[in-house]
């Protein structure tokens, strides 16, 4: 478990809340046009907004870094559908998704691929945990070649 301070409500804040925060944060930088890590930088700190996780910073900051290679991953992989087709909660999750399965080394592939499709069920339409494991699986299929070149 990873903790990044304490809620309100006491106790650390689990990877599954980072997870769920880090996609808000990349969905709400999306969805204003913004740059997440500056939206990020803005909410650490702040006494209006609960407590973020490193593990939520660490995420947000990771796929930032590796936004361009995660969207062409992510292009490649999406059998028919356009990065700007998809859901934009569909697609924040599938970045963090790939950017766990690619860049996270404390993080089994298969769970990288679940909590995805947990926060997808969670977040978004009755199919897109379907299509997020979908596109995931395919990419976790070639994860250790394509971190070999990474």
């Amino acid at each position: 478990m990873t903790s990044g301070g304490s809620a309100k409500r006491g106790g650390p804040i689990g990877r599954r809340a980072s997870r769920k925060r880090a996609v808000e944060i990349l969905y709400e930088a999306a969805q204003r046009s913004a740059d997440a890590v500056t939206l990020l930088a803005e909410r650490v700190g702040a006494v209006e907004v609960d407590p973020i996780a490193d593990h939520t910073i660490a995420l947000v900051e990771g796929v930032t870094a590796q936004r361009e290679r995660i969207d062409e991953l992510l292009a490649e992989h999406s059998q028919g559908w356009t990065l700007d087709r998809m859901p934009p909660v569909d697609l924040a999750v599938l970045r963090v998704g790939v950017y766990e399965l690619l860049w996270a080394a404390d993080v089994p592939d298969p769970v990288a691929i679940d909590e995805a499709v947990g926060l997808a069920k969670e977040l978004s339409t009755d199919d897109s945990p379907r299509f997020v494991n979908g596109v995931l699986g395919r990419i976790g299929n070639i994860a250790d070649r394509l971190r070999a070149v990474l």
